[in-house]
């Protein structure tokens, strides 16, 4: 015979003595059949409404971060633009004052080589009388031997090795530059060194003392050399 209310298998349980406590699958039913005679539970329970306000702020504060990122950006092209820019001035500037340091040496250079060409031609000037007595002694044969000719022979070396150089020799073509002309015995245009009655002198390219002498036909020297 069956009971159509059996003995519950906890009969001390609150849920089978106390009518108020629901269990949790009871609570469970018991809301679904509210939600369903309510029409449905929405798609969207439990979710709150989004404040359009704070949706503006929140992508006003996007918009803020990718122009505050884009804005980093163009700065920094900016500054490496600047950097290389004042690089290349420094540059080109580091090439001026390199140009201008090697035209100052080479200004200072030839200022100090002229100061000693100077110098060494002021001294070498007063020992010139000195030569040309050398040079008459030596037409009259007084170097031939004895200390005249020592004495002549080491000035020799010495003003030689102060690259002091004698010119004008007979036979040689005149030039108006480095020869001055006493007496003129030529007759046609061109003309060469006859006698020549002092020599000249000049240090390197520099002009010491132009060598005077009488202009003569180049034949006629010719001549007279055959013969002397």
């Amino acid at each position: 015979m069956t009971h159509p209310n059996p003995m519950p298998d906890n009969p001390g349980e609150p849920e089978h003595t106390d009518p108020e406590v629901t269990s949790p699958d009871r609570a469970e039913a018991a809301a679904e059949e509210a939600a369903s005679a309510q029409g449905g539970v929405p798609e969207d329970a439990g979710q709150a409404p989004v404040d359009p306000a704070l949706e503006a702020e929140i992508e006003q504060a996007l918009a803020d971060i990718d122009s505050a990122v884009a804005g980093a950006s163009e700065e920094e092209e900016s500054e490496t633009a600047d950097v290389e820019t004042q690089l290349a001035e420094l540059t080109d500037d580091l090439k001026r004052i390199s140009a201008e340091y090697a035209n100052y040496r080479r200004r200072t250079e030839r200022e100090r080589q002229g100061i000693i060409d100077s110098a060494k031609s002021s001294v070498l000037i007063k020992l010139l009388p000195v030569l040309d007595d050398l040079d008459l002694a030596a037409q009259h044969g007084d170097l031939e031997a004895g200390p005249l000719k020592a004495f002549a022979d080491k000035l020799t070396d010495s003003l030689s090795g102060m690259s002091l150089e004698s010119f004008g020799a007979e036979g040689d073509a005149f030039d108006p530059e480095i020869h001055e002309a006493v007496q003129d015995l030529s007759n046609g245009e061109d003309k060469a060194l006859g006698t020549i009655l002092r020599r000249g002198y000049r240090i390197g390219d520099k002009l010491v003392r132009t060598a005077m002498v009488i202009i003569v036909d180049p034949a006629e020297q010719a001549t007279h050399g055959d013969n002397a």
